[in-house]
């Protein structure tokens, strides 16, 4: 009896110190990442402490709260850093080409991967190279179809919404102009993608749209559980417990259908029609280049992507594009309020606008008079002259610095056996991660951070050619390297357009604005979900 004891205490002996070792010891002083600063006591032995920060909304806050105290690098749980820095950090792990991790695969669509969620780095190189010389700065300052399309969008659409809300009978109440910057967005990616025709008219649609949105923005908390807990997750929905309501699926449904039968209306198109040169804001760009890429690769022997193509090309072309327009429409709109509303904020400022984009021939001047049915739209610009304003591209970069749309981080896996970060040798496996929150803080780079000052961007405004390269250098609203936003040039195109629209033709003043404090999230839009502004002729 006493040596079964004996033998019972022996084993619970080891397996203690088993457990010490394994979960105390090693992660606390023998881990190579024993050496990186932790943001929480807790964070050599569980992730506890940072789930609950990313559960509580609060991740970008607190994450650089420990890079101002710690450092560059911090470490945010057993098996997770956070790096702050450019050299040595940011640029090894995203110009490096360290893989994403499963944290990625919420962004599935229709059970199939897109570029984005694309986990390794030679199928994501194959998948983005369909679709990505149509987003190239070259091919959109020369497309027939986008300035068939942004000229009709603006002239038909968005200008008239600006003057119906100017009017003497409701310019007193102003107009949510979030929604509006969603719907202009959606309205402009959908049209390139798909042909006008195809795509949607979220403007003057607005009972659609505000339903759209609701089914979009209602989803969004519930994807912690998939990316942060899924093992937890899908553990629990075997016993019936649904961590994430049936209505979420319901939605992610809707919404997928709704996409799908752009997709298809435009392949249709696609397939009927060989040129659109007679026909230019018909053509479905993005679907077209989708297709092709589609049928190159099967014409290979060996594809990397022949799997995802023999399951559905229908679906793959569909994924890809409810991707473009889900990441398109949000972060465009969100960066487009929270630049109207800096604007707002100065009348001078606004008055130099003008002036620099009255420089523009033609310049984007509307008169309800010249919009009648059956006569041609004003012309637009030369994009690549309107591309180079260097006061509207300031007031752009410094709105997506302070408020970049992504300010959340996105993490990536180190590769195996090791790599070196700033110094710290770091095992293979570990989640690490950065965000664009912290770097457009740094305060050595962006002096005085917190204030939205677009004249940094300004060259011959007190700033030095050594400092404005630096800034750019820690300029990370679109991320870096191979996997960066693949939609950067379009969302830049299409946002100088509608500023360049808008306040060639009215000045801006704030109605209401409680609540635009940014959401701490991955995505962040304003808290209040508006913003209210009154426009007026000029």
């Amino acid at each position: 009896m006493s040596g079964n004891l004996s033998i019972s205490a022996i084993a619970f002996v080891a397996v203690f110190l088993f457990g010490l070792y394994r979960f105390v010891i090693y992660p606390a002083v023998i881990s190579p990442l024993s050496k990186i600063p932790n943001a929480h006591w807790s964070a050599p032995y569980s992730a506890l402490w940072i789930l609950s920060v990313r559960y509580r909304w609060t991740e970008n806050h607190v994450v650089r709260a420990a890079h101002v105290k710690l450092g560059p690098v911090v470490r945010l749980g057993p098996n997770e850093i956070s790096i702050g820095t450019i050299d040595g950090g940011v640029k090894t792990v995203f110009g490096g080409g360290f893989e994403k991790g499963d944290w990625y695969a919420v962004f599935d669509n229709y059970g199939v991967q897109c570029t984005f969620s694309t986990l390794q780095g030679r199928s994501h190189s194959a998948s983005k190279r369909m679709v990505s010389h149509t987003y190239s700065k070259l091919a959109l300052q020369t497309s027939p179809a986008i300035a068939a399309q942004a000229q009709s969008i603006l002239f038909t659409r968005l200008l008239p919404a600006l003057k119906a809300s100017a009017s003497p009978s409701q310019k007193s109440q102003g107009i949510d102009v979030l929604q509006l910057w969603y719907a202009l967005s959606m309205d402009t990616i959908t049209a390139y993608q798909f042909g006008l025709s195809n795509s949607s008219d979220f403007i003057r649609d607005t009972a659609y749209r505000s339903h759209w949105l609701e089914l979009f923005q209602s989803r969004k908390p519930y994807t912690y559980y998939a990316q942060e807990l899924p093992c937890l997750t899908t553990f629990l929905s075997k016993f019936g417990i649904r961590l994430v309501p049936r209505w979420v699926d319901d939605k992610n449904q809707e919404i997928e259908d709704w996409a799908l039968g752009m997709c298809n209306a435009a392949t249709a198109s696609s397939n009927k029609c060989s040129s659109y040169s007679d026909n230019p804001i018909e053509e479905p760009v993005v679907v077209r280049a989708m297709l092709k890429g589609i049928q190159k690769e099967s014409n290979k022997e060996q594809s990397i992507l022949s799997r995802r193509i023999s399951d559905s090309t229908e679906l793959m072309v569909a994924t890809e594009m409810l991707d473009n327009l889900a990441a398109g429409h949000e972060t465009s709109g969100i960066t487009l309020t929270y630049a109207t509303w800096h604007l707002s904020q100065d009348l001078e400022l606004q008055k130099a606008l003008r002036a620099e984009l009255l420089t523009l021939d033609p310049p984007l001047k509307y008169s309800s008079e010249q919009i009648t049915e059956g006569s041609p739209l004003p012309g637009l610009p030369n994009l690549k002259t309107l591309d180079s304003l260097p006061l509207l591209h300031a007031v752009l970069s410094e709105t997506l610095r302070l408020n970049a749309a992504i300010p959340g981080s996105s993490p990536r896996v180190t590769p195996y056996p090791s790599c070196n970060l700033v110094g710290y040798e770091i095992p293979g496996g570990v989640r690490v991660c950065s965000g664009a929150w912290t770097l457009h803080r740094n305060a050595d780079v962006y002096p005085q951070p917190e204030v939205w000052d677009h004249t940094r961007w300004l060259e011959g405004d007190g700033s030095s050619g050594e400092a404005l390269k630096e800034r750019e250098k820690w300029f990370w609203p679109f991320s870096s390297g191979g996997r960066m936003c693949l939609g950067n040039n379009f969302a830049m195109l299409q946002m100088k357009l509608a500023l360049a629209a808008t306040y060639t033709n009215f000045t801006s003043h704030i109605v209401r604005d409680d609540g635009i404090e940014m959401v701490d999230g991955y995505t962040a839009s304003p808290k209040g979900n508006e913003l209210i502004l009154r426009f007026e002729d000029v």
